[in-house]
């Protein structure tokens, strides 16, 4: 079976798993601040301080914990985003607005948030669908405008450009995933990028159960006995052993970013002008896809998806509109017949460093051949 994601990971991640368990101690430590810094550098952000966690999910959750939400505080999001996103939104006590995206690219749809937007809306959450940030720079405005948060979900995004920076170099506050079938891989982890060292200083307590502990301490093993709890957290840090494995991955970053942008490029080259298909518009110059999405028209997704099967390719649909969740359901307010259509119209194709060029061409004539 060709998969549709998987991690590409070699004998230097296996011998930095060795290196960490023989130090016997594995949880927040010095490798995870040292992953920390080599991220703020390879982000080109040195000032904007990097805050590692256990998850996507948890830099999500930091972020907005960050803002200070209330409940009842709301906040923009598309409904057209895996359920991690809602998550970490009613995790902190706010309500997600479920927003539509634009049908040429599946990002968030400005004019339809501010449709949704109200009083009590304080935070804009945008997601890089794909790996594509689209107009950040706009958004941004626009949030600014209306005196909005920005927390950028960013999990597809880690190695995409914004006018010439990388996502995560500019702007408010900017969440990676690296779990296992992201651009690069800590195993399990998740970075959250902080517009100032004050956000750093807290998103660091929160991660760590609100402990704060003499600095003598930090970077090391953690007192068992020192320390005081100053606000309220979670247990959301990185372990030593996961921050190993993402100083390797980091290293082999710009191959593993070549390489899903060379597999992008042709599947665009042969499947772009294919009838009952419709391709997102990428630039891969700046954006370093995480996944390859399709539009399947004519109501033929299914159809493909069991054929690609039987011919030992997985796919994937990323994702199911959240608003059809039986927990979310009702909460963007007016319909989203864009998302619903969407919806019904998504497939991933397989995208991963440990694809062959024989197998993305085998991929390419198996879609042909259904169509034809």
């Amino acid at each position: 079976m060709i998969r549709v994601s998987q991690p590409t990971t070699g004998p230097e991640e296996l011998a930095a798993l060795e290196r960490g368990l023989e130090m016997a101690y594995f949880g927040h430590a010095a490798n995870v601040v040292e992953l920390e810094k080599a991220l703020g550098e390879f982000l080109g952000a040195a000032e904007r301080p990097v805050v590692c966690v256990n998850s996507g999910t948890a830099a999500l959750h930091l972020a907005l914990a960050c803002l200070d939400l209330m409940p009842g505080d709301e906040v923009l999001v598309p409904s057209l985003t895996f359920v991690a996103s809602l998550q970490a939104i009613t995790a902190v006590g706010a309500k997600p607005v479920l927003c539509e995206v634009r049908e040429e690219n599946l990002l968030l749809d400005l004019a339809d948030a501010e449709r949704r937007r109200t009083a009590r809306t304080k935070a804009v959450m945008p997601v890089h669908y794909a790996g594509n940030p689209g107009d950040l720079e706009g958004l941004h405005a626009w949030a600014g405008e209306r005196g909005l948060r920005v927390v950028e979900d960013a999990a597809h995004a880690f190695g995409s450009s914004v006018g010439g920076r990388k996502v995560g170099a500019l702007g408010d506050l900017t969440c990676f995933s690296f779990d296992s079938l992201k651009n690069i891989t800590c195993g399990e982890g998740g970075a959250l990028v902080c517009p100032d060292a004050e956000t750093a200083r807290r998103a660091g307590l929160m991660r760590g159960l609100g402990m704060q502990r003499p600095q003598a301490s930090l970077g090391g093993p953690p007192s068992r006995s020192t320390y005081d709890v100053v606000c309220q957290g979670w247990r959301l840090h990185m372990s030593n052993l996961n921050a190993l494995v993402g100083l390797e991955q980091l290293k082999k970053a710009p191959a593993f970013f070549a390489r899903r942008q060379a597999i992008a490029r042709r599947y665009d080259q042969a499947l772009g002008g294919q009838h009952g298909l419709a391709r997102l518009p990428l630039d891969y110059q700046r954006v370093v896809p995480f996944i390859y999405t399709l539009r399947v028209l004519d109501g033929r997704r299914a159809g493909l998806i069991e054929h690609l099967r039987s011919q030992d390719i997985e796919t994937a649909v990323n994702y199911p509109p959240n608003h059809l969740h039986s927990l979310y359901q009702g909460l963007g307010g007016a319909p989203l017949p864009i998302t619903e259509k969407l919806g019904e119209e998504i497939l991933s194709l397989p995208l991963h460093c440990a694809l062959s060029d024989e197998q993305v061409e085998y991929v390419i004539d198996k879609v042909g051949e259904f169509l034809a």
